[in-house]
C-alpha cells in the first residue's frame, strides 16, 4: 500500500492520485479500488474536518447526536457515513456500522493505535479522544480468553457489539482511565 500512495499518503489523497488505482490485489481480501473508496472517502473527511481526529472528536462532543451509544460508536458512525459520502452513498464492507451488532473491531483496533500511548504497538497520535473512551477490539481469541476469565458471561458465545460493551464496562471497573489497555494481554492468551 505504501508502494503505491508514495512518500506522502496525504497529498495523494488530496490530489486525486488514487485515480490512477487499478484493481490489483494489496492484502488479501483489500484491492487497489477498496483503496481507493479509502481515498476519496478520507477526501471527504479532510475536507469537512480537517483531519480524522478533529471528525472523531467532534462526534463524540455531541450530546445526544443520534441513535448509538455516544462517544466512540458515534465517532465511528460519523466517520462511516462521512466515507459514504465522499463515495456517492456508497458503503464499503471495511467500516462496520456501528448501529448493528457489528463489534467494529477493526474501528476500535485502529483507534486504540491512534489515541493510546502507553502500549508496545500504540502510536498515540491523537490527542483530542481520551484512552478511557476506548472500547475494546474483540475479536475470537479476546472473546475466549475473556469468557475462560469470567469476564465475559460463557453462556453469551457472539463476539458482537453487547459482548464489546460488556467487556469494556469490566475492564472499566479495574482502569477507568484506560479500559483497553489489557487488549494485548486477552488477545495473547487466546491465541495459544
Amino acid at each position: 500500500m505504501f508502494a503505491l500512495l508514495g512518500s506522502s499518503p496525504y497529498a495523494f489523497v488530496l490530489k486525486g492520485n488514487y485515480r490512477r488505482l487499478k484493481d490489483r490485489c494489496v492484502h488479501r481480501t483489500f484491492f487497489e479500488d477498496d483503496l481507493a473508496y479509502f481515498c476519496r472517502g478520507f477526501k471527504a473527511c479532510y475536507k469537512t474536518y480537517g483531519s480524522l481526529e478533529n471528525l472523531f472528536a467532534s462526534a463524540m462532543a455531541r450530546d445526544g447526536a443520534g441513535p448509538g451509544e455516544g462517544g466512540v460508536w458515534d465517532g465511528i458512525a460519523l466517520f462511516r457515513e462521512t466515507m459514504a459520502g465522499g463515495n456517492n452513498g456508497r458503503y464499503t464492507k471495511h467500516i462496520a456500522n456501528p448501529y448493528s451488532a457489528s463489534a467494529c473491531k477493526r474501528m476500535h483496533l485502529s483507534l486504540r493505535w491512534l489515541v493510546r500511548q502507553e502500549g508496545p504497538v500504540d502510536l498515540g497520535l491523537w490527542k483530542r479522544v481520551s484512552p478511557s473512551a476506548l472500547y475494546i477490539p474483540l475479536d475470537l481469541h479476546v472473546g475466549r480468553t475473556a469468557r475462560r476469565l469470567g469476564l465475559l458471561d460463557p453462556a453469551r458465545k457472539a463476539d458482537d457489539k453487547k459482548a464489546v460493551i460488556a467487556l469494556t464496562e469490566k475492564l472499566r471497573q479495574f482502569c477507568p482511565e484506560d479500559p483497553v489497555k489489557y487488549d494485548l494481554a486477552l488477545f495473547g492468551m487466546g491465541v495459544t
